[in-house]
């Protein structure tokens, strides 16, 4: 068949093809740069942090969206232990992207068949915490979240030199610390006196107890490095939210000017403006204040320059303070380190913003024909946005002050993609994890696992996407925001037992966490199982009633407009 296309026909596609060239080129250009300078993360680790009077029941918070694709995604809880004199806690390379298969055993007993790296003098008592990929939540209501930010990249180690990663430092700072400070000295110092990097580069952890949040930035110090040096093993510096306000990490170092005779407001570690100086990074002769991630990772770009790809962080200012208008050509490098919301913000309203897409927005993945005719956010994937599909799980954490440590302490669970799924509370004095949390892996479906449950979901929705969500929004209401709701009831109750009865306390929180995960995870089973009924070959298909629309569902008038624009533009020269 003759499928020339004539000189008209040539104009129309005109545009298209420049289109086409300019993405290929400023890829090119971005590609260019990161070999270059600055180690860019692919991945969509978005950690909010909200101060306990930005809150609106005094807690304070962090997120963060453990995105990778193939990462492992289980969870464990690990006891509190007391430790004889004398011991040694050994020290592992632990890969945040590193799996076995399911039938060798679970990651976080299998890494420990290969030799440590380090062995380091154990503490008297090291405290219960509850870990995914990184220590999220201990006894003492120390919460962590992170997200990668990438590095210059003459600042990455990754020889096996540096004993530390950034997972095996949460771990440490879950068993030893009993507030936010005390966690950042306590992982400063060790990447400091040991190395860190080998598999990681720059990264940022939320770090906070019920008084305090802070952001916390660490980076590599040079492939050189070795601990005869007598030099620091990393750079690290460390910046408190104000109580009142909120700040977000989308992968983008966010510490800027710091002042380091405000105590209350900036921790560093003593190397942090040598070590820039030293690497041609920062020039104290130059009259310009020094600026942590100007030298360390200066990534400027804007959510309009970077087409979206860098929307996130100018997204969570639109979204808690759309009073302060700013422009999404704003250089992030340019925006605020924190703000204060216009409204204070709960724990439902924290979990709305993870499954956050950007909608209404110029940067909405559905706009025009890019959700296709069901106006899937997950198919442009120009956009990064909060919400991110590809989510091993996301958390929520809560630590309240007003409570005893074991009922004030919160993790909520999110397995999957956060607008699919359903949040599952943790208490920080439960003993232990669900069983379903702790198995499975992406290559093998597994019905005993929590995870697969969201991902059975995930899977029937994605394919009549706008009609299907709304059936997992009805479970969302059903399952999760009434477990928000009945919260405050089961923090009384448990207070009070633990006023008269700490054991039966956590005997208590412990079987509500298990009891509404078994729940929940019954209920996305049989969702996944209902979408599949109803909406099979793309009809509507009525349980109740035993009938079904075959004219269901009804497409979008501009994906038809495209889907003809498209047919008349590569129609074949003859019919012309």
């Amino acid at each position: 068949m003759n499928r020339k296309i004539n000189f008209k026909t040539a104009l129309m596609i005109l545009p298209l093809t420049i289109l086409i060239l300019a993405f290929f080129f400023i890829g090119r250009a971005e590609k260019i740069n990161h070999q270059l300078e600055v180690t860019r993360p692919a991945d969509n680790c978005t950690s909010i942090l909200v101060g306990k009077l930005a809150s609106v029941d005094g807690s304070t918070m962090t997120t963060h969206t453990c995105d990778c694709g193939l990462c492992d995604w289980t969870w464990r809880h690990v006891p509190s232990a007391n430790h004889k004199p004398g011991e040694k806690r050994k020290i592992y390379h632990i890969s945040q992207f590193k799996t076995w298969p399911p039938t060798e055993g679970l990651k976080w007993d299998l890494y420990k068949k290969e030799s440590p790296v380090l062995e380091i003098p154990e503490v008297p008592h090291t405290y219960a915490y509850f870990h995914g990929m990184f220590g999220y939540l201990n006894e003492n209501q120390v919460a962590i979240g992170e997200s990668t930010i990438g590095c210059v990249r003459k600042l990455e180690n990754p020889t096996p030199t540096p004993a530390f990663d950034i997972t095996t430092l949460t771990l440490i700072a879950m068993e030893r610390s009993r507030t936010a400070r005390e966690a950042i000295k306590i992982m400063g110092e060790l990447a400091e006196k040991y190395g860190y990097g080998f598999y990681d580069t720059g990264e940022m952890l939320a770090v906070a107890d019920p008084n305090e949040v802070w952001l916390f930035e660490i980076m590599p110090v040079g492939p050189l490095w070795t601990p005869n040096s007598g030099k620091p093993g990393a750079v690290w510096c460390a910046e408190r939210v104000p109580d009142d306000q909120v700040s977000v990490c989308p992968n983008e170092s966010r510490i800027g000017e710091i002042d380091l005779n405000k105590p209350d407001y900036f921790m560093a570690s003593p190397n942090v403006i040598s070590c820039a100086v030293e690497n041609g990074l920062y020039d104290p002769k130059s009259g310009r204040p020094f600026n942590w991630k100007k030298a360390y990772s200066p990534i400027n770009e804007s959510a309009v320059s970077s087409q979206g790809r860098y929307q996130r962080l100018w997204r969570f200012f639109d979204l808690v303070a759309p009073s302060l208008k700013i422009s999404p050509s704003t250089p992030n490098m340019d925006l605020p380190f924190s703000v204060k919301p216009d409204k204070k913000l709960s724990v439902e309203d924290v979990i709305n913003m993870t499954r956050d897409k950007s909608y209404g927005t110029q940067f909405d993945p559905t706009s025009g024909i890019r959700g296709g005719p069901f106006r899937n956010p997950n198919y442009y994937r120009q956009t990064r946005t909060i919400s991110d599909s590809r989510a091993e799980y996301t958390t929520v954490t809560q630590s309240r002050g007003w409570l005893p440590n074991p009922v004030g302490g919160l993790v909520w669970i999110s397995f999957g993609a956060q607008d699919t799924a359903c949040y599952m509370p943790l208490y920080a004095g439960a003993t232990e994890a669900p069983k379903s949390f702790s198995i499975g892996d992406h290559w093998v479906l597994n019905r005993d696992s929590a995870r697969w449950a969201f991902d059975y979901v995930d899977f029937h929705v994605q394919v009549i996407y706008d009609q299907a969500i709304k059936d997992v929004r009805q479970a969302q209401l059903k399952y999760e925001k009434a477990v928000i709701d009945q919260i405050p009831e089961i923090d009384r109750k448990a207070a009070e037992l633990y006023a008269k009865n700490p054991k039966e306390a956590l005997k208590f929180l412990t079987g509500f966490c298990l009891n509404n995960a078994q729940t929940v995870v019954k209920a996305w089973w049989e969702l996944g199982d209902n979408l599949l009924v109803k909406y099979d070959h793309l009809y509507y298909y009525d349980v109740e009633k035993r009938t079904y629309n075959r004219r269901f569902p009804p497409f979008p008038e501009i994906w038809q407009k495209a889907i003809r624009a498209l047919d008349l533009l590569f129609e074949p020269e003859e019919k012309k």
